[in-house]
Formats: C-alpha cells, structure tokens, sequence
C-alpha cells in the first residue's frame, strides 16, 4: 500500500452513519480496500454473500472494485449489483438477506464519495453497530501494509436487480387504476434517472397512467445542472418552473442516491416532508387496520410538523416521536414495530421494505392519492398542513451551551438551570406557559400547542439549527425572530 494511504486516518471520513470523504484526500482506493476487508471481519461474512453497488459519481466503479478485491481477500462472497440508488441497495439486502455496501456521497458535492452500509435484512451498520469496528479493524490493515489472506478466499459475481425492485415497489402500491396524471421528475442527474423510468415509467414493466415529463435523467456525478441536494430551495427551482410550464399535477425531485424525495404541487409550490407524512401515513394505518392491525404504529422525528400524530391518532394509530436520523427511526421502527416512519428531511420508512428508507415508494403512495381523488394537490396537501412552519434556519454560534441557555431563560424560564425570565418576547407569546423537550436539541412548546420551537445543535459544525411551527404565520414569525435574536446575540 502507499506512503499517502498510510497516512490518512480513517476517522476523517467515518461519520456516526455513513462514510463520507473527498476523493483522493480522505477516501482512496487503498482505504476502500481495506474497509472491504475489514467489512467482512467485523460482520462475519467469511463465505456470504456481500452486495457491492455504487452511484453515478466519477469514482464509484474504482471504489466498487477495491471494495471488492478487499472483501474477496477475506472470504466475502462478492455480488456485484451494477449502478443503483441507496434503497435498491436496502431492497437487495433486504431480499436477500445478505449485508452490501453502497457507494454514494448522497447529495454531497462532485468531489465527495462514500459508503452506506447495511447488515443482512437491510440493519443499518452505524456507528452503535459496528461502524466504527469496522473503520478500526481497517485502520489496523493501513498501518500494517497489508491485508492478510483468508485460507479461503471468496468469489466474485454480477447481477441486475433493477426488474426485481420496480417488481417489489409495485407489488405494495398499485398505481395501475389511478386517473391519468401528468409528472415532472428532477433526478438532479443523479440516480433517479436510472430508477425512474424502471419504477414509474414503461422501460421495465408495463407502462402506468402516467405521463412523465424528464428532468436530468442523464448519470452524472458532477452535477452539471444543480447539486442533487432538494433540501435546498434553489435547488428546487427548475422542478417548480417546469411543474407550471407544462401544466403538470404535480412534481418530484430527488436527491443524489434517490433514497429522499420531495414533492411540488400543480401551483409549482412545495409540499412539506411533514405534509407528505402525514398523507402516507393515513393510508399505511387505514392498510394496517385492514388487515387486522387494531393499533397501528407511525413513528415521527422530533422535528415533524405536530400535524402528524394529531392525524396519527384521529386515526386510530399510535405516534411515537424518536430523535432525527436514520439509524434511530430503523432501530424504533424494528422495536415497535411500526408500519412507516418519516422525517422533516424527506426520508421515508416502510415496513414492507425492511424498515428501511426509500423515496421512491413514498412518492407511489403520493401519487396513489392524487390520483384516486380528483381534486389537485394543492388542495389535498392543504388538509395535511394546519399549521405554518419556518423551515430549518442555521445560525453559526460557537457557545452553542450558552446560547440556548438565554433562549431557555428568556422562553423557559422554569427550564434555564436558574436564569432569569427577561423581558416579554412579543405580545404574541408573552405571559405563554412553556414545557421543554431535551431530546436531540431542546424543543420548547407552548402549553396551549399555538407554537413550538427546537434548537439542535450541529455534531460537526458550529451551527445551532432552528425549526419552528405555529398556528398561523404571524405567530411563526414573532416566535422565530425572537429566538434567532437570542440565538445571534454577541456575548
């Protein structure tokens, strides 16, 4: 192995999920490599069957096939699955029960890869189960020079799992009695492209009552158009113009490795992830009770419009809020045994695809619902959004402690560890008793639900992240500058 190999530490790119570095700097060929070996180690995978897939990007086939010459060394069973989105990787795994790699930098910049990892039955690998084993062991084979060779080296294989997910996918929403509805799709050029016209167009199976109108379907992983990032709002923008233009119903953008998918209306405005929640979230209660379910479970992150188990429970369901990321949803989902799951960033979980994330069904189940009504979205996402939310707002602050102590104590007063009440905020919510939430962050909620607020602070960056909810804008806005006010004090 080579003198830079050597000297790269593993712990830049392994996060508490994924592994995520810059090509050529913090994740290498030789680094893949000895990860792939030390994947097979930690998980006891001498003589299984370990999935090797990747994404569009530039470096992924070289990733692949070191991934692979290092698992092989150790007794892996290689299947090679080609180009696929994140949760073609989860179906596989999920399939097959084998655990598998993806290599994908989601919607990072061109210059990023990385690797998601999942155990057989699509168990997230992160770093409370095995993550950082797996990092250390192949840290151990860095340093060393060499990776040793196992008494049985393994094999290695291809296969195309392509018809077999869009097989799946259709198997759990049906779509083929909808009333014809006119799509755009902004794949961003990143795996949607591919996935897109397998899952939801007539290229694989037979055609739907869809008319899908493209956006850059092209696999490229220098993002030539906009960074396949939907979170962003400006990234957003050519979906939304097109929706309008070609007089769509509605509009779908995905991001990078197509595990998230957002949603535009007709009017080209977005449906929040929360709204899109609670939407699925109906109808994976009203299938449930249908099959005997008395009491399904729908599990939310803390962030999630309050409009979702407001629903949850008017439906006869039960809502369980769990901290924001994915390996918390998997393992709360798998212990509760929940029928869905989502999140404020657009990631979705079904229990029919191994409690796993895949924006590719929750956005079936959207287009499922519009097209079994008549009325357009813009309405039927209305009756999901009672409440006006500030969206997620970053505030670079380098005592985050601190500052969300004056918050508490300006907010909270009963909360802040003995600080003072301070000054009334606004009219609006003075004299507002307060209950605070110190799960993932501090949420702060008024006692009669008009308005709510939490304050996350970033694990790797000096940011504190605002998200808000109100029962009108007015109030959303007061409470929201306030806070930030706070927030970006100098002290």
């Amino acid at each position: 192995m080579t003198t830079a190999a050597d000297a790269i530490n593993l712990r830049d790119s392994f996060k508490a999920y994924d592994v995520r570095g810059i090509v050529g700097e913090t994740i290498t060929a030789e680094t893949v490599r000895a990860v792939g070996a030390a994947f097979v180690d930690v998980l006891g995978l001498a003589g299984q069957t370990v999935l090797v897939g990747g994404d569009m990007r530039p470096s992924s086939p070289e990733f692949i096939e070191a991934f692979a010459e290092g698992a092989t060394r150790r007794g892996g069973n290689v299947q090679r699955i080609g180009l696929i989105s994140t949760d073609m990787l989860y179906y596989a795994a999920g399939v097959e029960q084998a655990a598998g790699v993806m290599f994908t930098a989601s919607h990072n910049p061109a210059a990023y890869n990385g690797m998601k990892m999942a155990k057989a039955g699509a168990v997230p690998v992160s770093s409370d189960t095995g993550l950082y084993e797996i990092r250390d062991v192949a840290q151990g084979y860095l340093d060393a020079g060499e990776i040793p060779a196992a008494d049985a080296q393994g094999s290695v294989t291809e296969s195309d799992i392509l018809t077999g997910y869009a097989e799946y996918l259709r198997s759990l929403v049906d779509l083929s009695g909808i009333r014809p509805l006119k799509v755009v799709v902004d794949a961003g050029n990143g795996m949607a492209g591919k996935t897109t016209p397998a899952v939801l167009g007539g290229e694989v199976l037979e055609a739907l009552p869809l008319e899908i109108t493209p956006l850059f379907f092209e696999l490229d992983g220098t993002f030539p158009n906009h960074p396949a990032n939907p979170l962003e709002p400006e990234n957003l923008r050519d979906l939304q113009r097109a929706v309008v233009e070609h007089g769509a119903d509605i509009g779908l953008a995905f991001d990078g490795d197509a595990d998230r998918c957002f949603v535009i209306d007709e009017q080209g405005e977005p449906v929040s992830p929360s709204a899109v929640t609670a939407l699925v979230a109906r109808r994976e209660i009203a299938r449930a009770k249908a099959s005997g379910e008395e009491t399904p479970v729908i599990i939310h992150n803390l962030i999630t419009s309050r409009a979702v188990p407001e629903l949850v429970s008017a439906d006869g369901g039960r809502a369980v809020q769990t901290r924001v990321g994915h390996s918390f949803i998997k393992a709360v989902m798998a212990s509760e045994g929940a029928v869905f799951g989502g999140e404020h960033s657009a990631h979705y979980y079904f229990r029919d695809f191994f409690n796993a994330d895949t924006g590719m069904l929750a956005a079936m189940h959207v287009l499922a619902a519009l097209g079994e009504q008549d009325g357009p979205l813009s309405t039927l996402g209305a009756e999901y959004e009672p409440y006006v939310a500030s969206g997620e707002i970053n505030s670079q602050v380098e005592d985050k402690d601190a500052a969300v102590a004056a918050v508490l104590a300006r907010f909270a007063p009963q909360a802040a560890d003995g600080g003072e009440s301070g000054t009334a905020v606004e009219d609006a919510v003075a004299g507002t008793s307060t209950s605070v939430l110190r799960m993932d962050g501090t949420t702060v909620s008024a006692a009669d639900g008009s308005w709510w607020f939490n304050l996350r602070p970033s694990n790797t960056e000096p940011f504190l992240r605002y998200n808000g909810e109100a029962k009108d804008r007015a109030t959303m806005e007061t409470v929201r500058d306030a806070v930030l006010a706070i927030v970006r004090a100098p002290r």
